[in-house]
């Protein structure tokens, strides 16, 4: 008798999956446990977000992520592969990190183009001049910026530069940290639409840290809530737009976003959470 074929899908293995991370800073009584175990899974091109006052650890784990910050525990692993020590140029290709200040991201004295053309020299990529002038176009801006220098840039053109950067080496994920809060607000809504954009046309993961829940609301699917380097909560986006949460201190973090509308990601005023 022949065996009947199975019809059990295969687990889905998650695009970044990170579990019980742990950053310490300092020793003996400086000693500072900035990140406290901390566990979560993104599936590919979702988006996730980190959210919690200054200080909660959240960019501390991007850092650890992409390898600016050493973790003292825990396992991160892309697509199921465990995330080598230290990170190699493969890994540059599969995740990229946007940065919070476009002032300071950007050298002061590189024009545009060798911001741009860097990377790809690093990785050996020949066609440079096309790619630049795509990722250019990409972010919204034409080639006539190439050779401009970044105090030739507003702030939220400079950001469009630094998340040119992160793209031209095409990888899937995307960590950005805090990528709009140095903008003012129509820039932000500019800025925030490129990403929703640049997620759904090349199929990106990100994973976005932010204190601003109307951002996260606006950006995420699902999210996480941190407090002094420890996971306070997991929420989906429905239940934090409908005020559907569990702890004090999210309660807390949603009172402090009352004000704004979260209408300004698409018309340029302040906005707030839906609810």
């Amino acid at each position: 008798m022949k065996a009947q074929p199975s019809h059990e899908r295969a687990p889905v293995v998650p695009m970044l999956e990170i579990e019980d991370l742990q950053v310490v800073f300092g020793y003996g009584r400086s000693e500072v446990r900035a990140v406290r175990g901390v566990s979560f899974s993104v599936a590919a091109t979702e988006s996730f977000g980190l959210v919690g006052e200054s200080g909660s650890g959240k960019s501390t784990v991007l850092r650890a992520i992409c390898g600016l910050a050493t973790k003292s525990a825990g396992v991160i692993r892309i697509a199921g592969e465990i995330v080598p020590e230290p990170r190699d140029r493969t890994f540059a290709r599969r995740l990229q990190m946007v940065f919070q200040d476009p002032y300071g991201s950007l050298h002061p004295r590189h024009t545009v183009d060798r911001v741009l053309s860097e990377p790809l020299a690093i990785h050996g990529i020949s066609d440079r001049q096309e790619r630049v002038v795509q990722a250019l176009k990409d972010v919204g801006l034409g080639p006539a910026f190439r050779f401009r220098m970044p105090h030739q840039l507003s702030g939220g053109q400079r950001q469009r530069v630094a998340i040119a950067r992160a793209l031209i080496l095409e990888p899937q994920i995307l960590l950005l940290d805090e990528p709009t809060s140095a903008l003012d607000a129509s820039v932000q809504a500019e800025v925030l639409n490129l990403l929703s954009r640049l997620r759904a046309e090349k199929n990106l993961t990100y994973v976005l840290v932010s204190h601003n829940l109307a951002v996260v609301d606006h950006m995420c699917e699902r999210l996480l809530v941190m407090q002094s380097g420890e996971a306070i909560e997991h929420l989906e986006a429905a239940a934090l737009a409908g005020q559907q949460v569990k702890t004090d201190y999210t309660r807390r973090l949603l009172a402090a976003s009352e004000g704004y509308d979260r209408a300004a990601v698409t018309s340029s005023i302040a906005f707030r959470p839906r609810g």
